[in-house]
């Protein structure tokens, strides 16, 4: 048996007693304010969310290789740091991304259907993002709408993020609404013209809008801060899209509007609708999709893999840094994402090359466990990383980072340790592990 709780009216009369959510959410926001780490906050969020909505938010595609090797790449990546290097705090983290001046080199990717994870959703995320500089990136895809998100973060400085859309009218609506309200930068995302394929989803009865089994029910019982957080309210919906598509049928209309044979010709043609100067293309893995990206006219590249949530084996994004840089030159951005969760993470990516760096997950989790408060968490967590990182690597601003990145980041070399059929076969013994 499948339901909808909403249909129901289960939201109408919950609605009445919000102290309730305030009383059940106590205990996760006490840990919220404790977290030493994203990993910390990822636990919270474990525990808070509906078990369906923390794997839509956790996982990746098929077995879940890229997913982890994104995370795993930063690790072989060497910290060679300079010493006595006589820098005190603070540190400057200011820099330019997409031609805007923010107080730090991280951001919180587009995202979509934030209001799944708590109830403050975008909001949260674009509150937060103004009150410390950054910049702010808007899925085309929020639960929350462009007017909302221009109230909690008036000021230039905010990136619209677009998929591969089949119906141009749509396309040129949705532009027009993002320049109106003060979006001054266009993210194309080109990696979703087909959908991976995320298993953990069907395997828990994953759908936009929820419907509910007896499994999911009981697993919802388990999980009471957000199920009152959930229905307590109206249920969430794609905001920046034709408001007469029924909720039921959105996913299905989304889907429908995707198109596998998008080009570098409609690239062209989107970039002149858009008529800015600042565009990135994200989902690219490849130098020479990245020059071809110049060449047509975008002004940022943006490495990414969506997270390790479509092709999988995909290459982890710290990896293709460097010959991305390398090909495209060093005036061209350069955007990266895809399994940050330290700030020496984002440290060896601005070293490597890139411009900014995208979080998605770490703030989610943080979204998830605590709502605004958990995002702010998340974002303090990072910035406090990164600055002490920077100390220690010797280098008092983005500016030095960038320019000294080469000889202070060094992918690690294998040992005998690490190859032991090569040092048994030296030392003659044949092969196979001593």
């Amino acid at each position: 048996m499948i339901f909808n709780p909403h249909k129901l009216g289960v939201h109408k009369v919950l609605q009445y007693i919000p102290w309730m959510g305030r009383l059940l959410d106590i205990q996760h926001q006490a840990r919220v304010r404790q977290a030493v780490n994203i990993a910390d906050l990822r636990n919270i969020a474990r525990g808070r969310a509906h078990k369906m909505v923390f794997d839509y938010l956790d996982g990746g595609a098929d077995d879940e290789i890229t997913l982890r090797r994104n995370k795993d790449a930063f690790s072989q990546h060497e910290m060679h740091y300079k010493v006595l290097s006589g820098i005190q705090p603070p540190l400057d983290l200011s820099t330019n991304i997409l031609g805007m001046d923010v107080q730090l080199p991280f951001f919180a990717c587009p995202t979509a259907g934030n209001c799944m994870f708590h109830h403050q959703g975008e909001t949260a995320v674009a509150k937060a993002s103004h009150q410390r500089n950054m910049l702010y990136a808007m899925s085309c895809l929020s639960t929350t709408s462009l007017p909302q998100i221009q109230n909690e973060y008036p000021k230039p400085g905010k990136v619209f993020q677009l998929y591969v859309w089949k119906d141009r009218q749509i396309v040129k609506d949705l532009l027009q609404e993002a320049k109106r309200h003060n979006f001054t930068a266009l993210a194309l995302t080109v990696d979703v013209s087909w959908m991976g394929n995320r298993e953990r989803d069907p395997r828990n009865g994953f759908t936009v809008p929820p419907n509910y089994t007896l499994q999911q029910t009981i697993q919802a019982m388990q999980r009471p801060a957000w199920t009152f957080d959930f229905l307590s309210r109206k249920p969430y919906a794609y905001a920046c899209f034709n408001k007469d598509v029924p909720a039921d049928s959105m996913a299905q209309f989304i889907n429908s509007q995707l198109t596998p044979d998008f080009s570098w010709h409609d690239a062209e043609w989107l970039l002149g609708e858009w008529n800015l100067p600042h565009t990135a293309i994200k989902g690219v893995v490849r130098p020479d999709d990245a020059v071809t990206a110049k060449q047509v006219g975008f002004s940022t590249v943006w490495i990414s893999n969506h997270g390790g949530r479509q092709l999988e084996t995909a290459p982890a994004t710290i990896d293709v840094l460097p010959q991305i840089r390398h090909a495209v030159g060093p005036d061209m951005g350069i955007i990266l994402d895809g399994g940050i969760q330290r700030g020496t993470d984002i440290a060896k990516a601005i070293a490597l090359g890139a411009n900014g760096v995208g979080i998605g997950k770490p703030y989610l989790w943080g979204l998830a466990a605590g709502g605004q408060a958990g995002v702010e968490k998340a974002f303090d967590i990072l910035h406090r990383e990164l600055d002490r990182a920077m100390g220690l690597l010797g280098t008092p601003t983005i500016a030095d980072l960038q320019r000294e990145g080469p000889n202070l980041i060094q992918k690690r070399q294998g040992s005998v340790r690490d190859y032991p059929d090569r040092y048994a076969h030296d030392r003659g013994y044949g092969g196979g592990v001593v």
